[in-house]
């Protein structure tokens, strides 16, 4: 896959993270939190100053650092054709988008805004971004132990 549909991917995603943050902002955040499936899911407005289940609190230029970090490795990845499948390539874009969706926020806000919560068990409050590199995370390590072998000498370039 080329540079640009790489970039065009990534746009397009991050650019639906942070609608979706601004449609938060502006009708869930002065509400506190909107049903969405009752008992199961509602959406609630928390501004996060840590990662995944807040640890790191209050260290957001930290966050923000490791973040660009892994980014920009992501991205030379990519560029240069280190991907081995189509799957791995698409993982690392997920990856990518979301920790630039979440790095938006930092930079930015100050805060990641997170807003999707389970009621039906203790769970962290997360978000779009959240879902990319988690899904992305998992498909990775899906292509890596068994898809790798099936597109041998097949890389995405």
């Amino acid at each position: 896959m080329t540079i640009t549909i790489t970039l065009v991917m990534v746009a397009l995603l991050v650019g639906l993270d942070q609608l979706i943050k601004v449609l938060v902002i502006a009708n869930v955040k002065p509400v506190a939190a909107v049903p969405f499936i009752d008992g199961i899911i509602q959406f609630r407005y928390v501004e996060n100053t840590g990662a995944a289940f807040s640890i790191l609190s209050e260290k957001t230029w930290l966050l923000s650092i490791i973040t660009g970090v892994m980014i920009l490795i992501g991205l030379l990845y990519l560029f240069l054709g280190k991907a081995d499948n189509k799957l791995q390539y698409v993982s690392i874009v997920l990856v990518i988008s979301g920790g630039l969706g979440n790095l938006i926020d930092r930079i930015f806000r100050g805060f990641v805004v997170d807003f999707i919560e389970y009621l039906f068990m203790e769970y962290a409050v997360f978000n779009f971004a959240d879902i990319l590199v988690t899904v992305g995370a998992v498909l990775l390590v899906v292509s890596v132990l068994f898809v790798k072998d099936k597109e041998q000498g097949e890389k995405v370039e």
